[in-house]
């Protein structure tokens, strides 16, 4: 079993693997900051065997500096935060159309998620325990319930603005009526099943920036559907395609945040930075 390094040990074994230090003292101060394990998520995309896992070396490409590794790092964590940014948007207007469109759709039934003529029995009959039991520890449905005894569930505009994006994913695949899903899709300009396709990115998105997950790599390896999004066959599996739905869907919301983000990432993009970290960026995520 392997043991552990203090920081100095770090730089000695980087150091054997063709890495390149302009100042140790702060090579230092960044390994204790941001780690050493962490950092080799990024050093792996300079190494001579990349993007292969199996028989990996980790040697670095000749003349490999510290700082170019640190620097995809710092730019991973700026995309992250700016995408974070727009799929929290994404994820609330998602969540007000399903609510608005279904719930004016069952005007006499404030908790149709719950009924078993409008969602599938599966659904209604895991839904308490599996998502409700612990949302309504939410001080906002606790109160509802404290005040409505008899409700089993508080109304849709309240309970589903405590769900998740999986769970409202959920809810939306789990609807018996197909012409209210395409109602919900139509409205994002899409068809039901290239939105049920877009969704699932997008959650898988919001889940990778949650986690703080790497980006820059990042690979689907179920394709992106191409239209209506644009997406190019080159850039069907990775960050660029996802960063396309985003684009897409954001712009059937706004086209003034669809421009913002556009301006965002032309800033982080064009921002100063090693040649050799803008060649792995521009070789791992398509932009």
């Amino acid at each position: 079993m392997k043991t552990a390094l203090n920081v100095e040990e770090q730089i000695v074994k980087l150091k054997g693997r063709g890495m390149v230090f302009e100042d140790e003292n702060k090579a230092k101060e960044i390994l204790l900051d941001v780690g050493y394990y962490r950092l080799g998520f990024y050093s792996y995309a300079f190494e001579k065997s990349f993007p292969r896992l199996k028989h990996r070396t980790h040697e670095l490409i000749e003349g490999t500096e510290f700082r170019d590794v640190v620097e995809l790092y710092y730019f991973d964590c700026d995309l992250r935060r700016l995408l974070t940014y727009y799929v929290n948007r994404i994820e609330v207007n998602i969540r007000t159309q399903i609510t608005y469109i279904i719930s004016n759709h069952y005007v006499q039934d404030p908790t149709w998620f719950a009924n078993p003529k409008v969602m599938r029995d599966e659904y209604v009959n895991k839904f308490y325990q599996s998502v409700y039991k612990d949302m309504a520890k939410n001080p906002v449905l606790a109160r509802h319930h404290k005040k409505y005894l008899n409700d089993k569930y508080a109304p849709a505009w309240k309970t589903l603005e405590f769900m998740t994006l999986g769970n409202i994913i959920h809810l939306y695949l789990s609807l018996k009526d197909r012409n209210l899903q395409n109602k919900i899709a139509k409205h994002y300009n899409c068809s039901f099943g290239v939105f049920c396709d877009y969704l699932e990115i997008i959650r898988s998105l919001r889940n990778r920036c949650a986690h703080g997950n790497c980006l820059y790599n990042m690979i689907l390896y179920k394709g992106i559907q191409s239209s209506p999004a644009g997406i190019t066959a080159e850039n069907r599996h990775n960050i660029a395609g996802v960063i396309g739905v985003v684009r897409y869907i954001l712009g059937q919301i706004s086209n003034n945040r669809l421009a913002e983000l556009d301006n965002n990432l032309k800033t982080l993009l064009g921002k100063e930075r090693p040649a050799n970290t803008n060649s792995v960026i521009k070789k791992c995520t398509g932009l």
